[in-house]
């Protein structure tokens, strides 16, 4: 099962970092992107990097622009929903980093439970160990 791991912490734009409007958690969902560009159309399976309420960060070998429209469909859901392209950052590997934002924000999409804004994850209770039960004493 993959590790979720969540920041709040914005990526540093023109005007310094800025502050996320909802927790973000990173966490590898499968999703597949389609989208047209002039007269070609594409549809590509990949990961999210990370996850929140407004949108994800995926690599995808498929060119896109900033500001390009695109469908984003949940793998395990078949649900769509319309995004928008809106970062693209480095290239590795043959596939780059992307950010894309839904139309509206939508939580359910990803089928998790994000953190409160004000969780501390170096906070996180760990289940307790569980002790192991004394055999009775015999006589």
């Amino acid at each position: 099962m993959a590790e979720a791991k969540t920041s709040d912490s914005g990526a540093a734009g023109p005007m310094g970092p800025e502050r996320r409007r909802t927790q973000r958690v990173r966490i590898a969902m499968g999703v597949i992107v389609r989208a047209k560009s002039g007269n070609k159309s594409f549809e590509e399976e990949t990961q999210t990097i990370s996850v929140n309420a407004h949108g994800c960060v995926m690599r995808l070998a498929a060119r896109v622009e900033r500001g390009q429209e695109v469908s984003l469909v949940n793998s395990k859901t078949a649900e769509e929903l319309p995004c928008t392209v809106t970062f693209i950052g480095q290239q590795d590997r043959g596939k780059t980093e992307i950010g894309v934002e839904f139309a509206e924000p939508s939580p359910l999409f990803w089928r998790i439970a994000f953190p409160p804004v004000d969780w501390d994850p170096s906070e996180r209770k760990r289940a307790p160990a569980q002790k192991t039960p004394v055999p009775p004493h015999s006589e």
